[in-house]
């Protein structure tokens, strides 16, 4: 059914919980969903200046009037504008129907056994059509890894080589090992397809403050090596002065000892002293 057929049906989701208000999530989790989804509006160019996406945390996704949601710890979805009046209830939460296709991408991060990732959720997203669904264990909980990434193929999810290949335009998943937000530990991180990381506003800021910071210092060298070539030729000019008057000091000093040699001479000649005979 078409998207516009379900809009002009105006399907009555009242009795839906979009939201239930019950704090479930722990630290890493919480972190990591701020993590994933402010980096691609920060940095992430991969789906192109025309490609709209949206990318969320914690929102359920709904796919049927009369099931329940499945709740990702975040999600991507390409080619999806946000309701204007995104408060109204049926515009809260991720309704398939109203944005006409599933999420391109889910992540679940794994932090008891209870969660059932690897068993009803994988079920429920390739049921859903989710292309990429990716499970985070650090603790390896449920999984042989720590990150396992799976691929869409038919009607079942197959393991994904997801080092070598995008996940999204211009999209790749790692572990890094750094700090964010004063916590230092092994993250999920997005990288572009040369595997450089998505950085967040954050990184984005220190990296052209740090930037600036390179270009200051380098302006500030070249003022120095400027100064001291200005210095060098100032000294050189001393140097070629100093050099002049030595040399008109030494040539006046011949000169004047030339004149003493001469007043000796005729003194004593006027003594009546040969001064060559000396």
């Amino acid at each position: 059914m078409s998207k516009e057929l379900i809009n002009e049906i105006e399907l009555d989701v009242s009795h839906l919980v979009t939201e239930d208000d019950e704090p479930v999530d722990n630290l890493p989790s919480e972190k990591h969903q701020r993590l994933l989804t402010s980096s691609l509006y920060s940095g992430w160019t991969g789906p192109g200046e025309d490609c709209k996406f949206l990318a969320a945390a914690n929102v359920g996704i709904f796919n049927a009037i009369k099931q329940s949601p499945v709740v990702p710890d975040m999600f991507i979805s390409l080619d999806v504008e946000i309701a204007d009046n995104w408060w109204k209830k049926e515009h809260r939460s991720y309704f398939t129907w109203e944005f006409g296709k599933p999420p391109d991408l889910v992540i679940e991060i794994v932090s008891n056994k209870e969660g059932k990732e690897n068993t009803n959720k994988l079920g429920r997203y390739a049921w859903m059509r989710v292309l990429i669904y990716i499970i985070y264990d650090p603790m390896k909980h449920i999984m042989d890894n720590v990150l396992t990434v799976y691929r869409l193929n038919g009607n079942a999810y197959q393991l994904y080589s997801y080092e070598t290949e995008d996940l999204l335009p211009n999209l790749r998943v790692t572990l890094w090992q750094g700090e964010f937000e004063n916590k230092d530990d092994v993250w999920l991180r997005w990288t572009d397809s040369k595997g450089n990381l998505i950085l967040t506003g954050d990184e984005l800021a220190e990296q052209q403050r740090q930037e600036k910071e390179q270009e200051r210092q380098a302006k500030e060298r070249e003022r120095q090596e400027k100064e001291q070539e200005r210095q060098a030729k100032e000294q050189e000019r001393q140097a070629k002065e100093i050099a002049l008057e030595q040399a008109k000091q030494e040539r006046q000093a011949k000169e004047d000892a030339l004149v003493r040699a001469e007043r000796l001479a005729a003194k004593l000649k006027e003594l009546g002293i040969d001064p060559e005979s000396l």
